[in-house]
């Protein structure tokens, strides 16, 4: 930037040169100021001192006469008071600008982009028609420029006189756009960007819980750069804008008519205004006609403090309307000094009689008998009269102009070098003095800070107004809150719910939304073709929660959780295992003990009478081993039940696997026996003396072994471990035992079988053996009865889910056993108790003789 203000300095220093023997003359009509006062550095002033003007012949036949304006702006008049009240304070301090005097030349822009374009110009050039003998690049005629209010007029004259370096100091132009120092390289204000004040609407609409809200926009640089910054700053808070509709007060019927059927139609309850007060007096009347009330209005600081608006709402369509305002303050001795309009008589006499006849509603000159104001006296007296003049809620707009004069004055201060009084009088470099006018930091008379940000734009601080009704039926501008951007985001804003009212008068806050939120255990699911704010609320599947209103997303529940039927909470998954304390574990308890029980009985029976025939011909060794061993297949079900740990699991398995080993074994050994002691009763046979006793305790004992072996490598390559299933059910955790190695389960369970299958193939072929040894019919209904269980087990264990895995195991090891237990001991202690004449060695002789 500073590169380009030197490039240009070198071109006017050429053009200088170049044009040293040229005279300048100024080229169309002069423009004059309405309001001047002579002094060593001019400050100049833009206002609309008129707000509209005659639309001049453009017939192109004659040269047009310049803009004749009409419609006295009695605030613009304020402002100007303003700024000759800063300057005249400045004047008479001793510390600001010794020996220097400040003068201003007021000008008039009409409300008209063109027209304050060349009031800026006729400011920086003069307003002499006469040849000048001097250089054209002799310096602007003013220091800096004071205005101008509206942010499209204020665009013009800064980009016009940005490239000279002319400094502009704008008390109400808000456009963001103003903030691109690229476009506007001299422009700096007293009053907050649109950037923050959109922000700030947002964020308060947000607040209100208002997510689907309307809008009208000014169809100019302010309404549309400020609806645009905030529909932005509406999506990233996640409001969106059923419409935005553009309006200017010249619009057509049929426009202003589009405008009334898109409110109507729409379902949305709020609107966002960002417009002028001329706007919104012209919509009033409109919106009336076509019964367009009830709506909750947020308004932007152009319109939401404005007193004129508020005396002509007279149907109550912008009740409850809340917005954005400048933060009240008060500058000791200002509004005496705008009350006083006697002085200004004598610095714009030409201007003055118009607005002495605006102000009393009064006339010098009657133009017929028929006109019904009075004649004016000279002797009217302000405090006779109220309107907008007399009116001071704009106080803290004419304190921005009282701090862009004071700005420039402490600016000029510091690039004089001002002690006890300032070295030069002459007009500085203006690109010098707005570099010292951007670095500018002062404190005014009542303590508030005044500074420049790399933008040129003040903190923004707002208040939030609300619109009450008062009991006289007139509205009230009641302050319920405050903005300030310097606080942290959460903290930035702060409304005071309980003072609010809302459109027609409700003490509840309106809904304006697309669709009703979201609760918790639903996620939003935005509906094809619309904006984000329309939705659908869809509940969370299985597994997923949401615990806050209108998520965007359910979230998985940790592994070991699950949702509960609102799917708003996690909830610790119900753990499923087979334990003591329910039905089935109770049963196969008691099963288990009874089993045990029954053994230890038929063994307690087996030892009385061991020394009985029948006893004695069974093997009892093996018998009562059996017996041992069936003992402890019924109790190592009992590991199966309970919560796994490491040690219930590989016990269970193990136990399992070396006992049932051990028992199958005392059964094959029993078959041995049986077909060994037939063939030892054929003449010449000493057979017996191979599996006499202690081969039957070898066999027994390397048969376990080997499975004993095989638990021992199962155990030292994978043993089995508690493991938690999460796959078989989402709800529920099943505690289990995993196998570990699948290659050792397999391998126990296959050695049992093989075992099982001799036994049973031995038994088979002695089923046919004399009555005596009828041991082995037994022996082979125990192992079909066994082979069955163990067969059926294993599809039933793959297929059975959770706790029943476990319980078929169960029943397999129980069934088995019992099995063993009553084909082989049963018909054995049916004999010993019931039938005792038959347990004798001449009975067991005698059907050996018969056979």
């Amino acid at each position: 930037m500073e590169f380009l203000f030197t490039l240009l300095n070198v071109v006017m220093a050429t053009i200088n040169i170049s044009g040293s023997n040229a005279i300048c003359s100024l080229q169309g009509d002069s423009a004059f100021p309405q309001l001047s006062k002579d002094g060593d550095i001019i400050v100049g002033g833009i206002f609309p001192l008129h707000s509209s003007w005659e639309n001049p012949d453009l017939s192109y036949v004659v040269k047009p006469p310049p803009l004749k304006c009409k419609s006295v702006n009695f605030k613009a008049f304020q402002y100007s008071q303003a700024l000759i009240f800063a300057i005249e304070e400045i004047n008479n301090s001793s510390s600001l600008l010794p020996g220097v005097s400040l003068g201003y030349r007021i000008y008039d822009s009409c409300t008209s982009t063109a027209i304050g374009v060349r009031m800026a110009m006729a400011l920086v050039n003069g307003n002499e028609q006469t040849v000048l003998d001097e250089p054209c690049s002799k310096p602007a005629q003013v220091q800096a420029i004071i205005g101008e209010t509206y942010s499209s007029v204020s665009m013009a004259i800064a980009s016009t006189i940005g490239p000279f370096g002319i400094s502009i100091i704008s008390h109400y132009a808000t456009c963001e756009c103003l903030s691109d120092k690229w476009k506007y390289p001299s422009f700096l204000r007293t009053i907050p960007s649109d950037y923050f004040q959109s922000r700030a609407l947002a964020e308060m609409v947000k607040h209100f819980g208002w997510t689907w809200v309307g809008a009208i926009r000014r169809d100019d640089d302010y309404g549309n750069n400020g609806m645009a910054a905030f529909t932005e700053a509406a999506e990233q808070l996640g409001i969106c804008l059923e419409y935005s509709l553009p309006f200017f007060r010249t619009y057509s019927q049929e426009k202003v008519l589009r405008i009334v059927e898109q409110i109507k139609s729409s379902t949305s309850r709020v609107i966002v205004g960002f417009l002028t007060q001329w706007d919104l007096e012209i919509l009033l009347q409109v919106f009336f006609e076509h019964n367009i009330v009830g709506y909750q209005w947020v308004g932007s600081e152009a319109w939401i403090s404005d007193p004129v608006l508020a005396t002509k709402d007279k149907h109550n369509i912008l009740e409850g309307a809340i917005g954005l305002a400048i933060p009240k303050t008060t500058v000791t001795g200002l509004k005496d000094f705008i009350l006083d309009i006697n002085p200004l008589k004598s610095v714009g006499s030409g201007i003055f009689t118009e607005f002495w006849e605006a102000l009393f509603q009064c006339t010098y000159t009657k133009q017929n008998e028929s006109e019904d104001k009075p004649v004016c006296t000279g002797e009217e007296k302000v405090s006779e009269v109220e309107n907008t003049f007399t009116d001071m809620s704009l106080m803290p707009i004419f304190s921005n102009v009282y701090k862009g004069v004071y700005a420039v004055a402490h600016a000029l201060h510091d690039l004089l070098h001002c002690t006890q009084t300032c070295l030069t009088q002459r007009q500085p470099n203006p690109f010098t003095f707005l570099e010292h006018l951007k670095r500018v930091s002062f404190k005014t008379k009542e303590g508030e800070e005044v500074f420049f940000d790399e933008n040129g734009d003040p903190a923004a601080k707002y208040e939030i107004i609300n619109w009450h009704k008062s009991k006289t039926n007139q509205y009230e501008f009641v302050t319920v809150g405050l903005y300030d951007s310097s606080f942290p985001t959460k903290n930035r804003l702060a409304v005071n719910m309980d003072s609010v009212v809302w459109a027609q008068n409700s003490n509840q806050v309106p809904r304006s939304v697309c669709s009703e939120s979201c609760p918790p255990g639903t996620r939003k699911a935005v509906q094809k073709g619309k904006p984000i704010c329309c939705f659908d609320c869809i509940p969370c599947a299985e597994g997923e929660i949401s615990n806050m209103t209108d998520s965007l997303k359910c979230d998985q529940c940790n592994q070991d959780y699950w949702s509960n039927p609102h799917r708003d909470e996690c909830v610790k998954k119900e753990i499923e295992f087979l334990s003591y304390e329910e039905t089935m574990g109770i049963l196969l308890t008691v099963v288990s003990i009874t089993g045990a029980f029954m053994t230890v009985t038929t063994a307690i029976i087996f030892f009385k009478y061991k020394d009985t025939p029948i006893v004695k011909a069974n093997n009892s060794e093996l018998s009562f081993l059996l017996l041992f061993s069936l003992t402890l297949c019924f109790l190592c079900s009992l590991t199966f039940i309970g919560q796994p740990s490491d040690w219930s699991c590989v016990l269970r398995h193990t136990a399992f696997g070396i006992i049932f080993v051990l028992c199958i074994s005392c059964v094959l050994g029993k078959t041995i026996v049986v077909l060994m002691a037939f063939r030892a009763t054929l003449p010449g046979s000493n057979t017996m003396k191979w599996f006499g006793p202690p081969q039957q305790r070898l066999s027994v004992l390397s048969l376990t072994l080997i499975q004993v072996l095989i638990c021992v490598i199962w155990l030292s390559i994978s043993p089995p471990f508690p493991f938690k299933n999460l796959k078989h059910y989402k709800e529920k955790i099943i505690l289990e035992c995993h196998t570990g190695s699948n290659v050792g389960f397999w391998a126990v369970l296959g050695y049992i079988g093989l075992l099982a299958l001799l036994c049973f193939a031995l038994a088979f072929l002695a089923r046919k053996l004399p009555d005596n040894f009828n041991e082995a019919k037994f022996i082979t209904f125990s192992m079909l009865i066994f082979c069955a269980v163990w067969i059926t087990f294993i599809p039933a264990y793959v297929s059975s889910p959770g706790k029943f895995t476990v319980a078929v195991e169960i029943f397999a090891i129980l069934a088995s056993s019992f099995g063993l237990l009553f084909c082989i001991f049963l018909p054995k202690c049916y004999i010993i108790i019931l039938k005792p004449e038959r347990n004798t060695k001449k009975q067991m002789m005698g059907k050996m003789a018969v056979k």
